[in-house]
């Protein structure tokens, strides 16, 4: 008998412990079914809140050695307008400023200063440049036409109104393409560097080394200044690229193949080189060393627009 009454103690004992795990487990999952609920229909619990020492994602390390490289936008073309461009300038260096194209013409001998018609490619005004020198990029800043030389290290500030010459100034390694962003003289000379000029002293401040992602781009040329970002034509190429002005990061590639006809280039073209920017009126000009028309062009996504960059 004392036998028979612990059996049925212990029986009763693990009938009362299945039918509190039972419930248990039900619990749990209503629980469970709530939740999802509230999650699957767009009603996420809400976070507790964040304590004093509570860990924020951005603070959690990253694994050592990985960087995710920036993205890349590549754009092609439409062209709005064209205008007739002398197919005697050897574009170097151009700007729209007060609804006139100022350009920078090249070569030794042929190099010159002009102020241009945008709509018929009339030149306004122009002054020669010694046929010493092979006149490079050009910027407008503060009433003044700032033109660079190639190899001589030589540039030459003129009066914006006369095209007087005002004086000269030197400067280190090649001339090539010129800019401003209201602050600096924005310079490139053929490599992978653009450097940032006080405009009264022509001094460095700083530079920057041009990449797309880990890879220098050189053979920088005619730079213009877009809305907070540096565009540069790519010596050779079809190609513009848009730059980060901090970092020299390359934020985008603009493919302009096929911009000037064949039936255009049957005179003695050369290659894309030229950028101007009307700000008031958000249009970009482009145009080549020795083309017959200027273009307006809008930038339009390229399929497969974006890439990461390289490494």
């Amino acid at each position: 008998m004392i036998r028979l009454r612990r059996i049925d103690t212990v029986a009763a004992a693990a009938s009362k412990f299945a039918g509190m795990l039972m419930a248990v487990l039900i619990g749990l999952s209503l629980l469970g079914a709530a939740s999802y609920g509230r999650i699957r229909f767009g009603k996420r619990p809400e976070a507790p809140a964040a304590g004093p020492n509570a860990t924020r994602a951005q603070d959690v390390p990253q694994p050592l050695g990985v960087e995710i490289p920036p993205r890349v936008v590549n754009y092609t073309y439409e062209v709005i307008n064209s205008w007739p461009h002398d197919p005697q300038a050897f574009t170097q260096g151009l700007v729209y400023y007060q609804g006139y194209l100022y350009e920078s013409t090249g070569l030794n001998g042929a190099s010159s200063l002009r102020k241009v018609d945008l709509q018929t490619g009339q030149v306004l005004n122009k002054v020669d440049v010694s046929s010493d020198f092979f006149a490079e990029g050009l910027a407008i800043h503060n009433g003044q036409a700032i033109q660079l030389t190639w190899v001589t290290k030589q540039g030459f500030i003129y009066d914006l109104a006369s095209f007087g010459l005002l004086r000269t100034f030197t400067y280190t390694g090649e001339g090539w393409g010129l800019t401003q962003d209201g602050r600096s003289l924005i310079m490139s000379d053929g490599t992978d560097q653009i450097r940032f000029l006080n405009p009264d002293t022509f001094q460095v401040e700083r530079a920057i080394q041009v990449r797309d992602g880990s890879v220098p781009v050189t053979r920088l040329n005619e730079l213009e200044y877009v809305d907070g970002e540096i565009f540069a034509n790519i010596w050779l190429t079809d190609s513009i690229v848009r730059i980060n002005p901090q970092s020299g990061n390359i934020t985008g590639w603009i493919d302009l193949t096929g911009l000037l006809s064949p039936e255009d280039r049957r005179g003695p073209v050369d290659v894309l080189n030229g950028i101007a920017y009307d700000s008031a009126r958000s249009r970009l000009f482009v145009t080549g060393k020795l083309w017959p028309k200027l273009f307006e062009i809008k930038l339009k996504l390229k399929r497969g627009a974006a890439h990461r960059a390289s490494s």
